[in-house]
């Protein structure tokens, strides 16, 4: 949906396009090729940092323009954080790039030297920065037909919303690094991720009347051509198979339902147990005959946020070539109120056998999740499952849009997460499960009913979710505050976040891939 950005990485001696992003830390202290730049304007740069009170703090910039004997016609000076992490080097990727946007050029530099780098440790800046420019880079406009022009002519694509930000000509960035070829080579892998990122921003910010069930999984279907084995299960396999409680949340909608299955077979072994990642794609919900309130209903497109995510994860791990076996299933459905909608008070049947008594249309998600649980548990026996949900809006209540809510039945698959949610900066928080709150969704009519009552919702829905996993390491995620109208941060600046696909692939790439022999 973006403008496309090419990023290239060239060598510190290369030429600097006439924009060019100098960074600085505390002092201000420049690294060798900005120091160079300094001496080589006779000391200019150092002087107008000094004039303007620069002094090299995270946050800071200043611009400088027609330096002295430098080519450059405009050098932007960003501070920058005290001993960064790999996540706050993406993070000021997406600064470097926010700072160039509100300038008019085509192309840009960033020199991706510090004071006291190694070598290894700026080609890890260059590669960083590349991942947060691309992400930052993000908006979604499919369907403007017009952009509004700046007072400059370029072109603008913020609005009053946060969309986006003030947006340049910019078509090409080119990281200057010590070693080129290998920052090119890593960012691959970055890139590959990034991309699952996008993909799945673009699936959550489609509005409903283009992306439905079928749609959805089309769009699917077409990720064959990065090597994903791609299954649909349409409407009478789903009734083949018993899916009675995905079919029942459909019910009440024109557009059929799908189930969609990806595969990849990255591990040595094609035996390998693969990991499962499951997602609610509810493509819209009115909350069915249990109406939701008109009140910002709009943003119920965003309700298969979780389906999104492990689609984009799958791209990212196809990608990038993830030497690991996995598994993306998805449930679409669109949850409508008609004449042949589902009723408060009936039952189901679903895929595990058990039964359902549906009190509240309007928790749908977790329907939805029991069958395609139970169809990824008996099909593919996996090593785990991860599912994710935008599924209650008690989870909002409790971490607001900070965290995603973590249930689990292990707990070092719980911790792994934890991990690589502080990494990654997609952070989760464990809450807990137990007999008490599962006692709340038993059901005098059926085996369960679909909601607990008033207190805990969030922990009630994660033990309806649990009754249909059978001796398998698992965790649900809870997104509905980090999968859309989330936080803003310096790398996401739109309402749909990608939330979940950097988390997942960490979780992965940490966890459960295998070197090739002879590596480390």
């Amino acid at each position: 949906m973006s403008q496309p950005l090419e990023i290239r990485f060239a060598s510190l001696a290369a030429q600097l396009s006439p924009t060019t992003v100098v960074l600085a830390a505390s002092g201000p202290l420049f690294g060798s090729k900005a120091a160079d730049l300094d001496e080589q304007s006779g000391g200019f740069l150092m002087r107008a940092a000094a004039a303007a009170d620069f002094s090299g703090k995270a946050r800071q910039s200043i611009e400088i323009l027609v330096a002295p004997k430098l080519a450059c016609a405009r050098i932007l000076l960003l501070g920058t954080t005290p001993k960064m992490t790999d996540l706050d080097k993406v993070h000021l990727g997406g600064r470097v790039l926010a700072a160039i946007r509100q300038r008019k050029c085509d192309a840009a530099s960033v020199v991706a030297d510090l004071p006291e780098l190694s070598e290894a440790g700026a080609v890890g800046l260059a590669v960083a920065l590349a991942e947060g420019a691309a992400l930052r880079n993000y908006e979604f406009n499919r369907y403007r037909t017009t952009l509004r022009g700046d007072a400059t002519g370029g072109e603008k694509s913020g609005d009053e919303n946060g969309n986006g930000d003030g947006r340049s000509a910019l078509k090409t960035l080119i990281v200057h690094t010590a070693r080129p070829e290998q920052a090119a080579e890593l960012y691959c892998q970055r890139s590959a991720v990034a991309e699952g990122v996008l993909l799945a921003r673009d699936l959550v910010n489609e509005p409903a009347n283009i992306l439905g069930p079928v749609e959805f999984a089309d769009r699917v279907a077409a990720l064959t051509k990065v090597g994903l084995d791609v299954e649909i299960l349409d409407v009478p396999a789903l009734e083949k198979l018993g899916m009675g409680a995905l079919l029942g949340v459909a019910m009440g909608s024109a557009r059929p339902a799908r189930v969609a299955i990806m595969q990849w077979h990255g591990a040595k072994s094609k035996r390998s147990k693969p990991l499962c990642f499951v997602g609610k794609g509810v493509v819209f919900d009115t909350g069915g005959i249990s109406m939701k309130p008109a009140a910002g209903m709009e943003d119920m497109k965003g309700d298969m946020g979780g389906a999104a995510c492990v689609t984009g994860l799958m791209l990212a791990l196809a990608g990038r070539k993830a030497q690991v076996n996995a598994v993306g299933l998805i449930g679409l459905v669109e949850n409508m109120p008609s004449a042949t909608a589902q009723r408060p008070g009936d039952i189901v049947t679903s895929m595990s056998g058990q039964t359902i008594e549906v009190l509240n249309t309007d928790a749908e998600g977790r329907l939805v999740l029991a069958d395609v649980l139970t169809y990824a548990q008996e099909h593919f026996k996996p090593r785990l499952i991860i599912d994710l949900a935008t599924l209650t809006g008690a989870i909002l209540v409790a971490l607001g849009k900070e965290h995603a809510g973590l249930f689990s039945n292990d707990d070092k698959l719980a911790a792994e997460l934890s991990a690589a949610g502080e990494a990654t900066g997609e952070k989760v928080w464990r809450l807990p499960l137990g007999k008490a709150y599962d006692k709340m969704i038993d059901s005098k009519n059926a085996d369960m009913k679909n909601i607990g009552g008033r207190f805990a919702g969030s922990i009630t829905a994660a033990q309806f979710i649990q009754r249909f996993i059978k001796d398998t390491p698992w965790v649900h995620l809870d997104v509905a505050g980090t999968a859309m109208d989330s936080n803003r941060t310096d790398i996401s600046q739109g309402w749909a976040s990608g939330w979940g696909v950097r988390l997942l692939d960490r979780f992965v790439a940490d966890g459960y891939e295998k070197p090739e022999k002879g590596e480390k």
